[in-house]
């Protein structure tokens, strides 16, 4: 008698689900990541759903990965009897083609980050070299997507033997192209064989670092070719690039008073603690509109209530719309009278926590006063 494996409710994957995460971020790989399909989440996240063609296809493959995510066991037979009639893998053109895509793009984007001149003094450009390790990459790891793997070995040694056609093929095009097949076809033919025992299921957030990883490497080559080959505009329409203009930014008075005031914070912080500045900038902030009320009435903040209230009725004299006969002006005239009406409302409205206030400052110098006597 064999035991029956029954698998919790809460491991189990929903379709339903799968499509909704397909239909708000399937171009970001997001139901792969519901499915653990980890590698084919980093690949449509880094391709933006394999160039939105992937992630439109993918419709009718969901109910397939979701069943080999809950292990299915008709799911299971289909695969034992695909093993039985193939030694390996059959060639897929789909899968064959993603390889090309991925490999050629990461490809790309390895050498669009290296800079084309010397940078601090130092030559850069024989990182090109690791061009060929980056296309292999991209095909290995579309080919180890879902129950298909393979090493590494091969696609990389195929990537390197057809590099050196970059010095005889001046076409970037073409001589790209050829590393790209000559690693895929390695790949296929010698490297790729069925994954015959699941993967070791991870938690979420193993998961989730390994893929934050990832993706900062993969941002790391945008952030690389940005820098070095990306331009800005100036408002005369002269391009200038990102490196002269994030050089001449760190550089300028403006930054260096930011930096400056930066500086006079952290040192205020070390004296009075963050707590300290965290009441500062409550108080810059002018949460309740108190700076801004005094501002309109012309008055400080040590008015008293009976200062505001005749310093209220004045400008509202002065101020009122009636006394204005044009227009244009009489409209200018009533936003004024708002804006004083508002400010001694909020001032009146305040009033309490204004005592408070000016009894506690009060207060201080007094028991100070004592404690000397």
């Amino acid at each position: 008698m064999t035991a029956k494996v029954v698998y919790p409710a809460f491991g189990r994957k929903s379709m339903v689900w799968a499509y909704v995460f397909w239909l708000f971020g399937g171009i970001l790989g997001l139901h792969h990541f519901y499915l653990r399909r980890d590698r084919h989440a980093f690949v449509w996240w880094s391709t933006l759903g394999g160039f939105g063609i992937g992630w439109l296809g993918e419709v009718f493959r969901i109910p397939r990965y979701v069943r080999d995510a809950n292990e299915d066991p008709q799911y299971i037979q289909e695969l034992v009897n695909r093993l039985h009639q193939n030694k390996k893998p059959p060639f897929s053109m789909n899968r064959f083609t993603t390889m090309l895509m991925v490999g050629y793009s990461w490809g790309q984007m390895m050498m669009l980050a290296v800079p084309p001149d010397e940078f601090w003094g130092l030559n850069l450009r024989y990182l090109n070299l690791l061009v060929p390790f980056v296309v292999a990459l991209g095909v290995w790891t579309v080919g180890n997507i879902g129950r298909e793997q393979g090493g590494l070995k091969w696609p990389l040694l195929a990537a390197y033997a057809a590099y050196p056609v970059r010095y005889y093929i001046y076409d970037e095009t073409v001589w790209f192209t050829v590393i790209v097949v000559a690693s895929a076809l390695a790949f296929d033919t010698f490297s790729k064989e069925w994954r015959r025992t699941p993967r070791k299921r991870q938690h979420i957030a193993k998961r989730i670092i390994v893929l934050g990883v990832c993706a900062c490497l993969y941002l790391s080559l945008w952030c690389g070719y940005l820098y070095f080959h990306g331009t800005i505009t100036d408002s005369e329409g002269d391009q200038v690039p990102i490196y002269e203009a994030l050089h001449h930014f760190f550089t300028s008075p403006w930054w260096l008073d930011v930096k400056q005031c930066l500086l006079d914070i952290y040192q205020y912080a070390q004296h009075h603690g963050w707590y300290e500045v965290w009441k500062q900038i409550i108080d810059l902030s002018d949460p309740h509109g108190e700076q801004n009320a005094y501002k309109v009435l012309g008055l400080g903040p040590d008015a008293t209530q009976q200062e505001i209230t005749s310093t209220w009725r004045r400008l509202s004299r002065e101020n009122h719309p009636d006394k204005v006969k044009d227009v244009v002006h009489r409209r200018a005239a009533q936003e004024k009278f708002m804006e004083i009406q508002q400010a001694y409302e909020i001032l009146s409205n305040s009033k309490h926590r204004r005592n408070r206030r000016n009894k506690k400052d009060n207060s201080e110098p007094k028991s100070s006063g004592r404690s000397e006597m």
